[in-house]
C-alpha cells in the first residue's frame, strides 16, 4: 500500500547580514535520493529542501525553504499529512541573534558574533506537532556514532535513527556514497557502503517495517 512520505534535505542558511550566511556542508544528496526513491516505489513525497543545486527528483512535490524556521515552518504545517516522516536535512543549530539590514564592514581584527539555537525540528515532531507516524532520523557524527545516536533516537523519539561518520572523506557530505547504520532502540543494523540511491531504497523499505 503507498504511504505519503515527509522527507527533509539539504542544509539550512541562517544570514549574517545581507551577502553572508551561516551553513553546513550538506549537499543534500542523501535526502533527494531518499525522496526519489520513495516517488520510485510508487509513494506520495513532499520534499522539503534547504538550499542545494539538485534536480528535484520526478514526480515529488517540492517545498524550497532557506532557514532553519522556514522548515520548521514548512514542517509543523505538512508532517500531519504523512505516515513516514524522515528527516535528512542537515539544520544549523544556531543562528545569528540580530542580522543587520547592511553588509558588515571588515573593522577590527576580529568578530564576535552572537547565536541562538534554532527551533529542533526533530525534536519537535511528537511532543509540539503531536506527530503519530513512522519518524526517522539522521545523525551526522564524528565520534561515538552509534552511542550518540541511539541518544539521539531515545530523547526525539524516533522508530530508528540513520547514523554515519561524516569525518570519513568518502562518505556523507558530498559524496556520492555512503555507509550507514539504522540504529533502532534494542539493536543496530549496519548497511555496507554503497551509492546513495541503494541505500535510500533499503532505507525506505526498512521504514515501512516498522
Amino acid at each position: 500500500m503507498a504511504k505519503h512520505f515527509l522527507i527533509t534535505a539539504g542544509p539550512t542558511h541562517e544570514p549574517l547580514d545581507p551577502v553572508r550566511y551561516l551553513t553546513n556542508r550538506s549537499s543534500g544528496k542523501m535526502g533527494y535520493a531518499l525522496a526519489g526513491a520513495a516517488a520510485h516505489e510508487g509513494h506520495r513525497v513532499t520534499l522539503i529542501s534547504g538550499p542545494c543545486d539538485l534536480e528535484v527528483p520526478e514526480g515529488v512535490d517540492y517545498l524550497p525553504v532557506e532557514t532553519a524556521a522556514e522548515m520548521y515552518e514548512a514542517v509543523s504545517r505538512y508532517i500531519g499529512k504523512a505516515q513516514i516522516a524522515i528527516f535528512a536535512a542537515a539544520v544549523a543549530d544556531y543562528r545569528p541573534v540580530n542580522v543587520p539590514e547592511q553588509k558588515i564592514k571588515k573593522t577590527g581584527n576580529t568578530l564576535t558574533l552572537e547565536l541562538v539555537k534554532n527551533p529542533d525540528i526533530l525534536g519537535s515532531a511528537r511532543e509540539v506537532f503531536g506527530y503519530k507516524g513512522t519518524l526517522i532520523g539522521f545523525a551526522a557524527e564524528t565520534e561515538n556514532v552509534e552511542d550518540n545516536a541511539r541518544g539521539k533516537l531515545q530523547r526525539k523519539g524516533c522508530d530508528f535513527v540513520v547514523a554515519n561518520d561524516v569525518s570519513r572523506q568518502d562518505i556523507g557530505f558530498n559524496a556520492s556514497e555512503n555507509e550507514v547504520s539504522l540504529v533502532y532502540a534494542n539493536h543496530t543494523e549496519a548497511l555496507p557502503k554503497d551509492d546513495k540511491y541503494q541505500l535510500s531504497l533499503e532505507i525506505i523499505k526498512k521504514s515501512l517495517e516498522v
